[in-house]
């Protein structure tokens, strides 16, 4: 059976590996409201009077954020950028007169700092009309301004919630969707490109295939089986989407950040965290360091792989060494441009005969890190990588590492 293949937009979406979403809006100044509470939220209310979306995006790079998405418009139908299709929105707010657009000095910052574009855009929304066509149109009237109007938009991140008892026109929906943007990745509904992890806390399955088969009423396009990355979703301060003032003392630290890193990243997925800028409309200094930190943390984490060599034998790849050094962790990346084809593995440590089993996995995917307790290799002691399917010519890459700063600090 052949492998599913990636696109070259899957590929790049791996690539990315670190994402962060952006919740703003007009709920950014009602602190404390829920979805679908139904409270009125007065557009007056919206005059983020330091906006800087530049600011946003450039403390997302410095964590290592390779794309950004925004929540152009959440459940409560909030239109942040000149909507013709509703007045609840930036128009009717006194921020720059009813004349300013998130969305485009969003836009405008990603492409400045050359990071990848995403947008959000809730099927459902408070109060709408969800059993009537007329909703439906009203729903690709604005699809297609946010995929006309704000050039190549690279993410369209759709969820579910709220959308039930509302049967979508999803074939119109997604066939003026890829028409607009033939390039464009879908997130997770009616014709996926990207695929949700399952949870919120930023957590992998030890081991997760991209190639699956879709339940035939979650496509609309006939094509069930097909090669989806996954993305783990995970808010930087645990209890709120939307910034608010009364959970700062949430706010997670770079280990703990870095720890959901490997088990995201580390599990073949992105992590896509998620940032609320405050209601000045900029990213809260604590926020900032914290994602800057984080980012630091990685790069010093991967800096220096060991120099080890490497030999290859039947289905095996042994690691040695002439010079005595300690491991505790290995990468391994697979070229998925030919699909999935690595299969299950498993990691010993070889020492003048004796194999000890270190770790296991039944895929490889774009990036499985693993971590062990430290081990001596040198001469007769080496780490042998045996695989459970013929390899091909090309061999997953192999790098190792041992991150002692991971074990002094005693948080990761």
């Amino acid at each position: 059976m052949q492998p599913i293949l990636p696109t070259k937009e899957q590929l790049k979406f791996l690539d990315w590996e670190v994402g962060v979403f952006f919740h703003f809006g007009i709920r950014t100044f009602y602190e404390g409201r829920k979805d679908w509470d139904k409270k009125p939220m007065d557009a007056a209310a919206f005059c983020p009077q330091q906006l800087d979306c530049r600011q946003w995006v450039q403390a997302a790079k410095a964590g290592g954020a390779r794309y950004c998405v925004l929540t152009a418009k959440h459940h409560d139908g909030f239109a942040l950028w000149q909507s013709k299709h509703t007045d609840y929105g930036v128009m009717s707010a006194p921020w720059k007169d009813g004349k300013g657009d998130v969305v485009r000095e969003f836009t405008d910052a990603c492409r400045a700092e050359g990071l990848g574009v995403g947008l959000y855009y809730s099927p459902a929304q408070v109060g709408a009309a969800m059993d009537s066509r007329a909703y439906d149109d009203y729903f690709i009237a604005q699809i297609t301004e946010l995929l006309t109007g704000y050039g190549v938009i690279d993410y369209l991140w759709f969820d579910g919630c709220g959308s039930e008892g509302h049967t979508y026109d999803r074939k119109r929906i997604v066939e003026t969707i890829r028409r607009l943007q033939p390039h464009i990745l879908l997130f997770e509904l009616w014709d996926p490109d990207t695929r949700w992890v399952g949870n919120e806390e930023g957590v992998a399955p030890l081991d997760a295939a991209y190639t699956v088969t879709l339940p035939a009423d979650a496509v609309c396009t006939g094509e069930r089986t097909r090669f989806l990355p996954y993305e783990c979703d995970c808010r930087i301060r645990p209890d709120n989407w939307f910034w608010s003032r009364r959970d700062a003392d949430t706010l997670r630290t770079a280990e703990n950040l870095t720890a959901l890193y490997l088990l995201s990243v580390g599990r073949g997925g992105n992590l896509l965290l998620n940032i609320g800028p405050d209601d000045r409309g900029l990213i809260p200094e604590r926020d900032t360091a914290v994602f800057a930190a984080f980012g630091a943390q990685i790069r010093q984490l991967f800096a220096k792989p060991l120099t080890l060599r490497r030999t290859r034998h039947k289905n095996a790849v042994t690691l040695h060494t002439d010079t005595p050094l300690t491991v505790s962790m290995i990468e391994l990346q697979e070229d998925l441009r030919h699909g999935e084809r690595a299969g299950a593995f498993a990691v010993y440590y070889q020492d003048r005969g004796t194999n000890i089993l270190l770790c296991q996995g039944s895929t490889v995917g774009h990036r499985r890190i693993l971590q062990f307790p430290q081990v001596l290799l040198g001469g007769p002691r080496k780490l042998e990588i045996v695989f459970t399917q013929p390899l091909s010519r090309t061999l997953p890459d192999v790098r190792c590492f041992d991150p002692r700063y991971l074990y002094k600090t005693g948080k990761v």
